[in-house]
């Protein structure tokens, strides 16, 4: 019932759609130039042979899949793959880290039309959707085109979780058309099941399996010349409210460590300008997307370009992760704890929980509260490089252990690849 309402709904919602996507195109939030993408338009021709669609929703999802899809294409090269995501920075970062073979496409809007059009265009043999964004009509189409499903990292948030159980039967409908839903871990998957998942498998989380984050070694050499032996650290992935805390404890930072250099990399870059102003009253700030790199004097250098916290990062050393210490549930842990980092968060981690956990467990991060913990730990760290250095091997490490996941995936996978024609892993020809 409540499908065919929505179905009914979204596909008279047309003209309100077509405002709305003009409205994000004026915002900057859809490519102009691939908008008809959103309508189910194919821009390329779909490839000849087997083609395995991946869904994710924006980069976190996105940058989780891209080992997964680098060992699909070295695997299984006869497979070809779509990726699809519905976002302007995951496009962009897709272009740079997806393997040759691989297409990346926007997610067709969820009307009627629009996805029944991308559905005949593609007609994907095999479709694998990211985490938990369950787009009812894309899902109830692609089942019904005989499209084998499975919902790979699946996780199910407490908050999600409390709204499924107000309409159990949709979230049944919907989770029953997968085959089997690959959870990040064994909350997740209880929750998935209890809301009518037909398979779930704990597989461990894909993010746990992304390659380390790029770096150009000549930008990085340059931005290391500028700062010199000055002390330094970042606050990665901040949101609104974090930046002034950080500026805050800057400003005590720096009465202890003459010299202190604090670089802030906003989640979203294009709050550079605007952050620039509202810190740039008592701080001499630098933003890196003017092409400044930082000077001598510089207080806060803005890392508010796309692409570049691999290099910030391993310019850092002492990396404190956003979006915990307000309540947007924290930033991926795992990026700085693969490129030699020491790591703090706030109290806000639940989207990456288990991660945060398992770091503090191992002596590898430490979880600050407020404003007077975050200078209290940033200082310790400054203080006692050997103990900067200890935390960051311990979150490397802790990292590292995790890679096998992606394993764990695959042999999930392969039944469902096996049935492809002509596909079969490439070991098994040798």
């Amino acid at each position: 019932m409540m499908l065919a309402l929505y179905r009914g709904l979204t596909g008279i919602a047309g003209p309100l759609i077509e405002f709305y996507l003009r409205r994000r195109v004026l915002a900057g939030k859809e490519d102009a130039a691939r908008l008809a993408e959103r309508r189910g338009v194919a821009r390329l021709p779909r490839p000849v042979g087997p083609l395995v669609w991946l869904h994710a929703a924006s980069v976190g999802e996105a940058m989780s899949i891209i080992g997964l899809t680098q060992r699909l294409r070295r695997e299984y090269p006869a497979a070809s793959l779509l990726v699809t995501t519905g976002t302007v920075t995951s496009a962009a970062l897709l272009a740079e880290r997806l393997p040759a073979g691989a297409i990346h496409h926007y997610a067709p809007v969820d009307l009627p039309a629009y996805v029944d059009r991308f559905l005949a265009q593609w007609r994907p043999d095999l479709a694998l959707w990211v985490e938990s964004e369950l787009w009812p009509n894309l899902v109830m189409a692609t089942a019904a085109a005989g499209i084998p499903m499975l919902l790979l990292n699946a996780r199910m948030s407490t908050r999600s979780y409390a709204r499924w159980q107000r309409w159990p039967g949709l979230a049944k409908a919907l989770l029953g058309r997968f085959a089997v839903c690959l959870a990040q871990s064994a909350t997740h998957a209880e929750r998935l099941a209890n809301l009518g998942a037909r398979r779930v498998v704990q597989a461990g989380n894909l993010k746990f399996t992304a390659e380390p984050l790029p770096v150009d070694a000549i930008e990085l050499a340059g931005l290391e010349g500028a700062i010199g032996a000055r002390p330094r650290w970042l606050a990665a992935s901040t949101h609104a409210g974090e930046e002034a805390m950080v500026a805050a404890a800057h400003r005590r930072l720096v009465a202890r460590h003459p010299g202190l250099l604090t670089m802030i990399a906003p989640r979203h870059p294009a709050r550079g300008p605007a952050l620039e102003a509202e810190l740039a009253g008592s701080l001499k700030v630098r933003r890196r997307a003017t092409g400044a790199l930082p000077l001598a004097d510089t207080d806060i250098y803005l890392a508010d370009t796309l692409g570049e916290l691999g290099l910030f990062y391993r310019a850092a050393g002492i990396a404190f992760i956003g979006g915990s210490l307000v309540p947007h549930g924290g930033q991926n842990l795992l990026e700085p704890a693969r490129l030699g980092c020491a790591l703090l968060h706030g109290p806000y981690v639940e989207n990456f929980a288990e991660v945060a956990e398992g770091l503090r467990a191992q002596c590898a991060a430490e979880q600050v509260g407020d404003l007077e913990e975050l200078v209290g730990a940033v200082d310790h760290l400054l203080a006692d490089p050997g103990l900067a250095t200890a935390r960051a091997a311990a979150a490397a490490e802790f990292a590292q252990r995790q890679a096998d996941v992606i394993d764990r995936v695959l042999a999930e996978l392969a039944p469902f690849l096996a049935r492809l024609p002509g596909v079969e892993p490439s070991h098994a020809r040798a």
